[in-house]
Order: structure tokens, then C-alpha cells, then sequence
């Protein structure tokens, strides 16, 4: 039966999956909408679908260990649970005002720890095994991406010399619906690699919504309140409607302001990324897709800078205790995107390692410090926020 104090709940659920949607459409789609390759509205779209079709395959997953593993499931009377949600759309909502995609799955264990420690309740071993891949899964990302970075990514550009989606795709109308479709002068490695860079940011969606519908209804799930697969419906709609609204704001931070990616770095980050996350739903830990992502863009860049030095070179000055000879640059991503040497397709036009000249690999900044130093910021800030008031909550309201 809906009871005021249900429809509450529902209502914060929506609330909760409206900011996620907000945030991790940025996380999946900006650098595809940043380099030309979908729209917005697209965007949004493409979201929605695969977000509900995550959370209902793996997401299921996730949603039985923050329903009912970190703290016991009888915790979760419908107020605590209210009230869990609540805390955490409210620092979610704080980090969407900012434009910046907030670590959803982070904040929301945040909220359901400041319960049980409140309520003495925690289950310690289940919430070490999540703080544990939390720190194992960004240095993963980040040296994952610096070996490709180091070793194939100038060969890769090379071969699939992508640039950016203008002069490939253009838009067509069947009667008043518009389509995308390959431009008549383009090529067809260019329009492969537009299809795969729009196919891995739905594989991202699709990672996006396994992490994260938990974070919007685990807590309803764990009470009773509804189940598993009404769960997932009511999250992935109400992710589909952040999507469509404030997501905006977070395409334009990941696309335009934290990085300027060319296409084959931004597939590369979005593979790597995905399939993290995705791993880590399978086995029921909540993750951060925006951390990870974040990191996997900083290992690509300084993988690809430090081709400048050898591994010889650099370990001599390390033990003479010499400056490095070459400065490994977070920007060198961007001096990439035609080609190495303007030869697209050879192979050979690739400099081997400490040869590479480091002022081609500077053309442009890859990172804006002050944006990654404000996306980190509140990535720390907003679970905090979150588990600080649900402890207090707990701890010192009787009704609770």
C-alpha cells in the first residue's frame, strides 16, 4: 500500500536518480559531445536506454550488497531509508550545481555508513572490501591507460588518424525525424571510428546504470518497500530525466572544460573505464565511473608524454639523482588526432621511444588545473557531506 511516508521515499529516490543522471551522463558522453560526435539530446537518449538496461542485468548486483551487506537490511526501516536518500541527493545536487560529475556510488556509501556507524551496526569487512577497490580501481585505470599511452597509443593514431566528428557525420530528416548519417566525402575508418566511440559511451551508460541505480533505491529495496526490478525502473527513469535536463551542465565540464580529446583517446579512456566499472558491479562493489575516468584521461597523457625518455635514461637520473631529461606532460594527448608526422595509416612515421620531440607533444593543454582541481575537491567533499549528516542524523534524532 503507498503510504505518505512511501511516496516520500519514491519521491527521493527520483530526486536521488535525477542528480546521477545529471552527473553520469557527463562521465559517459562528454567526450563524445565534446568532439562534435552527438548531440546533447542524443546524448541524453542513449543514456537513459542503457543506464536501464545496466541496472537491470548487473546492477542487481550492486544493489544486494548496499541494500543489505554493508549495514543488515533490517536497518532500513522506511524513514532510515528516507532519509539515506535524501542525504544523498542533497550532496549530489551541491556537486551538479557546481557542473561536475560527483562519485555517486562513494556518496551514497557514504550515507549508508554514517547509518550503521550511527547504529553501531556497520558491517566493517564488507565496507573494507569496497574501500579497497575504491583505491585499487583509479590506479588501475590510471596505469592501464599509461601503458597504452607509452606503448601503442602513437601507433594507434596512426593507423586510425580520427580527429574530430566534423566533415563526418551530418544530419538528415525522414520527414520530420532527424538522423545522423556519413557525410558523402567521408571515410569510412573516419565513420568507424565516430560508431565506436558512440557505441562505447553506450557501453559506458550501460556501466553507469549497473553502478549506479543502487545508489537511488538500495535502500527502499533493502526495507521491502519495493523489489529489485521495480527498483531498477523507478532509477533508470528518473536517471533518463537528469539526462535531459541538468545534465548539461556536466557534458560541458567533461567535454569542453576538463579535457579536449581527440577521438581515438577519448574510446580509449571510455573502454577502459567501462569495462572497470562494469567488472566491479558484476561482483557487487559500488564504484566511481567518474573517478575512473578521470584517471584513465591523466594515464593516457602521461603515458604518452613520458615516450620522450627510456626507461635507462630515466632510471640513470634517477639514481644520479639528475633532473629528468624530457617532462612528462599531462597535455600530450593533443598534439595527436591526425597522425603522427602528418602520415595517416604508416606506422612508420612513429618516433621511437626517447626520440620524441617534447614540444610536439605540448600543442595545447589536455587538463585545466583549476577544473580537475575543483572536480577533486568535490569528489571528496560530497561524500563527506553525506555520511556526516547521516551520522548525526542517526545518532542524535530519537525518531530515527
Amino acid at each position: 500500500m503507498l503510504t505518505p511516508l512511501l511516496l516520500v521515499g519514491l519521491l527521493v529516490a527520483v530526486f536521488v536518480g535525477f542528480n546521477i543522471g545529471g552527473s553520469s551522463t557527463g562521465v559517459a558522453f562528454g567526450p563524445a559531445v565534446g568532439s562534435g560526435t552527438v548531440t546533447k539530446l542524443a546524448a541524453a537518449g542513449l543514456m537513459t536506454g542503457f543506464a536501464l538496461l545496466g541496472g537491470y542485468t548487473v546492477g542487481k548486483n550492486v544493489i544486494r550488497t548496499m541494500g543489505g551487506e554493508i549495514v543488515p537490511s533490517s536497518q532500513f526501516t522506511l524513514a532510515a531509508s528516507v532519509a539515506v536518500l535524501f542525504f544523498v541527493g542533497l550532496a549530489l545536487l551541491v556537486s551538479n550545481l557546481f557542473g561536475v560529475p560527483a562519485s555517486t556510488s562513494m556518496t551514497a556509501v557514504g550515507a549508508i555508513a554514517g547509518l550503521g556507524v550511527a547504529t553501531d551496526t556497520i558491517v566493517w569487512e564488507v565496507m573494507g572490501r569496497i574501500v579497497s577497490w575504491w583505491l585499487v580501481a583509479p590506479i588501475a585505470a590510471f596505469w592501464v591507460c599509461a601503458v597504452i599511452g607509452r606503448y601503442l597509443y602513437p601507433y594507434l593514431d596512426a593507423k586510425l588518424p580520427l580527429g574530430s566528428a566534423d566533415g563526418i557525420v551530418e544530419r538528415r530528416h525522414a520527414g520530420p525525424v532527424p538522423y545522423p548519417a556519413p557525410a558523402p566525402d567521408a571515410e569510412l575508418r573516419d565513420v568507424a571510428g565516430v560508431v565506436l566511440v558512440v557505441g562505447i559511451g553506450c557501453y559506458m551508460a550501460f556501466s553507469a546504470g549497473a553502478s549506479n541505480v543502487a545508489n537511488a533505491v538500495a535502500p527502499l529495496v533493502g526495507s521491502g518497500a519495493i523489489d529489485p526490478n521495480q527498483g531498477v525502473l523507478l532509477a533508470g527513469g528518473a536517471i533518463g530525466i537528469g539526462a535531459f535536463t541538468i545534465a548539461r551542465r556536466t557534458l560541458d565540464t567533461v567535454g569542453n572544460d576538463l579535457t579536449d580529446l581527440p577521438l581515438l583517446a577519448a574510446l580509449i579512456v571510455e573502454v577502459v573505464a567501462a569495462s572497470l566499472i562494469t567488472f566491479l558491479s558484476a561482483i557487487g562493489i559500488p564504484a566511481s565511473l567518474a573517478v575512473s575516468a578521470t584517471m584513465s584521461i591523466v594515464g593516457l597523457g602521461w603515458g604518452r608524454a613520458t615516450r620522450t625518455t627510456t626507461l635507462p635514461e630515466a632510471a640513470g637520473a634517477a639514481m644520479a639523482g639528475e633532473e629528468p631529461t624530457a617532462e612528462a606532460r599531462v597535455d600530450a594527448l593533443a598534439a595527436d588526432g591526425t597522425g603522427p608526422g602528418g602520415a595517416p595509416g604508416d606506422d612508420r612515421s612513429v618516433r621511437p621511444i626517447g626520440e620524441e620531440d617534447p614540444d610536439a607533444l605540448a600543442a595545447t593543454e589536455l587538463f585545466d588545473p583549476a577544473t580537475t582541481g575543483r572536480v577533486i575537491v568535490l569528489w571528496i567533499l560530497t561524500p563527506s557531506i553525506s555520511a556526516l549528516a547521516s551520522y548525526l542524523l542517526f545518532e542524535y534524532v530519537p525518531v530515527f
